[in-house]
């Protein structure tokens, strides 16, 4: 089976930040992703104290409470992605954290993929060996946001062809768009350092609803993926009942 990650911004939230990592290593995660490890200072003393690798971190987005999702395909917007990244190097370097996700915004149109093309690449530049990501969302659940088709990522990687940058695969967002987990794994997979999973509908645990999670568990398997299988989701009660998925 893959090797497990816990989102931590959104499961085991029924301990404060210092309690989750410890639960996580408990339940069995072997790894660990924090969202926005930034504002919270507990993040970094609380990661370590648990052994866990952190696996992944997404670039800041302090606006987020106001609908702010990244600014990295926002044209007028680059000097404040480039501050920003540079913070989320520092703080991946910190966590020792696998992987950068580096989140688009809200954006359309020819100008807004010419400036995630550019920033993708100066960011490429400035990484200094650190992996990075990004990451198709569907539209119902961020309107608006500009990387949002597994094609339109693969072509943008393809262009690029940057050392480091991948794709990162979140089965839940594949579902929505493209109805075909496992079709989109077909043509995509090979372009993905990271993968996420949670259930259809609600978000919720991974092994429940439309989306067949331990046949694409298989798939990763029979195809050889060694990269991490996050849980990103919202469980519907306590987390630990609710982990039979990673069993």
């Amino acid at each position: 089976m893959p090797r497990f990650a816990a989102n931590l911004t959104l499961l085991f939230t029924e301990r404060p930040v210092a309690g989750r990592a410890m639960a996580a290593r408990d339940a069995g995660f072997e790894g660990v992703e924090v969202l926005f490890p930034y504002a919270l200072p507990d993040w970094p003393r609380a990661l370590g104290k648990a052994g866990l690798p952190v696996v992944l971190i997404n670039t800041p987005a302090p606006d987020w409470g106001t609908g702010g999702r990244g600014v990295a395909a926002i044209p007028g917007q680059e000097a404040r992605f480039r501050a920003e990244f540079a913070q989320a190097l520092e703080m991946a370097h910190h966590l020792q954290a696998a992987r950068i996700h580096i989140m688009a915004g809200l954006a359309h149109g020819p100008k807004a993929h010419d400036t995630f093309l550019e920033n993708l690449a100066w960011a490429a530049g400035q990484a200094g060996g650190q992996p990075l990501t990004i990451e198709p969302i569907n539209p119902h659940d961020i309107p608006g946001y500009f990387l949002n088709d597994f094609d339109q990522a693969a072509g943008i990687l393809d262009s690029l062809n940057a050392p480091g940058l991948a794709l990162q695969f979140d089965a839940y967002h594949a579902h929505r768009i493209t109805g075909d987990v496992m079709g989109t794994w077909a043509r995509h997979g090979a372009r993905a350092a990271h993968v996420q999973v949670a259930g259809q509908p609600g978000r919720h645990e991974p092994d429940e609803g439309e989306i067949d999670t331990p046949a694409f568990f298989a798939r990763l398997d029979a195809e050889g993926y060694d990269g991490w299988v996050s849980g990103e989701y919202t469980p519907k009660a306590r987390t630990e009942d609710g982990l039979g998925w990673i069993a």
